[in-house]
C-alpha cells in the first residue's frame, strides 16, 4: 500500500524559511510524479509544484523564484524548500503522488494517493 508522511510544518515569520519532506512508502519511486498542494482556510486547494522522475519541476507562479522542489530517490523522499515565505502561504500543505504527468498531477484531478498535511503558519 502507498502512503505519503509529510514533516516539517510549523510557525515562522514573514521572510523567514522551512522545509517540507514528503517520505513514500511504495515499491517503486522513480515512476511516481510528486507534488504539493495547499489549502488555507476557508480557499480551495491549489497546487504549489511538483517534480518528476526525471526532476522536472514545475511551480506556481505565486512560488516561483521563492520555493524549491527536490527528490531524492535513494530515500523515497520529496522537499520543498520555502523561502522568503509570506503571511499568504499560510495553508495546510499537502504531499500529493500519482503514477502520472507532471501536467496532469499539477490539475490535481485523480491523483490516487495523498498525503495527511502539514500546517505552515506565517506570520506578518
Amino acid at each position: 500500500q502507498v502512503q505519503l508522511e509529510e514533516s516539517g510544518g510549523g510557525k515562522v515569520q514573514a521572510g523567514g524559511s522551512l522545509r517540507l519532506s514528503c517520505t513514500l512508502s511504495a515499491p517503486a519511486f522513480g515512476s511516481i510524479v510528486m507534488g504539493w498542494f495547499r489549502q488555507a482556510p476557508g480557499k480551495e486547494r491549489e497546487f504549489v509544484s511538483a517534480i518528476s522522475e526525471g526532476s522536472i519541476t514545475k511551480y506556481a507562479d505565486s512560488v516561483r523564484d521563492r520555493f524549491i522542489i527536490s527528490r531524492d530517490n535513494d530515500k523515497r523522499t520529496a522537499h520543498l524548500q520555502m523561502y522568503r515565505l509570506k503571511p499568504e502561504d499560510t495553508a495546510t500543505y499537502y504531499c500529493a503522488a500519482g503514477t502520472t504527468t507532471i501536467v496532469e498531477l499539477r490539475t490535481g484531478v485523480g491523483i490516487p494517493y495523498w498525503g495527511k498535511g502539514t500546517l505552515v503558519t506565517v506570520s506578518s
